[in-house]
């Protein structure tokens, strides 16, 4: 049996479709450029204006595939005209890995931490890690990382507290 990390993404897209097709279509790309991958599922809704991807596969491939993804929604989504019922907090809300096969949680982490710092040093944009990657107590709770919202976020960032 392989290793296999499960990756849930959900980008702050719901309503263009020739958007959430770009975003989720990079799972099948990846296929198609030998990454082991494969898409479990992927939905939008027009009212939450929110997209979830889930996919499976090896995890450095997964976190590879994650990245494309987050790049393709950071180029594509514009937040400051993004309207939606779903709490959140960029274009790329939340990135989680779960373990599935051969692989502990702990690698998982490593992974979330990896991805985190590659997000923030290629794209520029603040990465919040929770859950059991929370780096702080006071960020294992997402709605807690989330308190604000992107709209709220843009000043609360600059406090110590809310630092990314």
């Amino acid at each position: 049996m392989s290793k296999l990390v499960e990756c849930v993404p959900n980008f702050s897209e719901g309503r263009r479709e020739e958007v959430v097709e770009q975003i989720s279509g990079i799972v099948l790309e990846a296929q198609y450029a030998g990454l082991v991958v494969r898409l479990l599922n992927h939905s939008a809704d027009r009212d939450h204006n929110r997209m979830v991807v889930t996919y499976v596969g090896e995890p450095q491939a997964v976190s590879e595939v994650a990245f494309l993804m987050a790049r393709k929604a950071v180029a594509l989504i514009d937040m400051n005209h993004h309207q939606g019922a779903h709490p959140r907090m960029g274009a790329v809300d939340v990135i989680p890995f779960i373990p599935i096969s051969e692989v502990t949680m702990a690698e998982c982490v490593t992974l979330a931490k990896q991805l985190g710092q590659r997000l923030a040093d290629e794209l520029d944009i603040p990465i919040y890690l929770y859950a059991e990657a929370a780096t702080l107590a006071t960020r294992k709770r997402l709605p807690d990382v989330r308190k604000g919202e992107y709209e709220g976020l843009k000043e609360l960032i600059k406090t110590a507290e809310r630092r990314p």
